[in-house]
């Protein structure tokens, strides 16, 4: 089945709002915002899913968001809670010396040490 185009959604909507409000409403478009009958501006995606509640079925875009704010909230927690790990082994093995560390002893030697060490 394929989408609805642009003009198809807008009829359809204008014709819906019609029925419910017993009186002429107008959909206008300027840019990619839409208002209807001078209210607030929305966005086409917000008029698809007033379309979609009005024909009485769940708006598949608000759920697949609902899912996708969901699983990235998961994501930042289990990012929150296990820290990420350094590994030891940086080239150095044998020593056991961070990069820091081997970088302090041979600059010390010199007399000065550069900011932040």
């Amino acid at each position: 089945m394929s989408k609805p185009t642009k003009e198809e959604v807008i009829s359809a909507l204008e014709s819906a709002l019609t029925d419910k409000q017993d009186s002429a409403v107008i959909i206008e478009q300027k840019g990619s915002w839409y208002k209807i009958d001078g209210g607030k501006s929305l966005r086409f995606s917000e008029l698809e899913s007033m379309l979609a509640e009005m024909n009485g079925k769940a708006a598949p875009t608000a759920a697949t968001e609902a899912k996708l704010v969901a699983k990235t909230t998961q994501s930042m927690a289990a990012a929150k809670k296990s820290p990420a790990t350094k590994k030891a082994d940086s080239g150095n093995a044998g020593s056991g010396k961070t990069p820091k560390a081997l970088w302090r002893e041979k600059l010390a030697g010199k007399g000065q040490l550069p900011r932040g060490f």
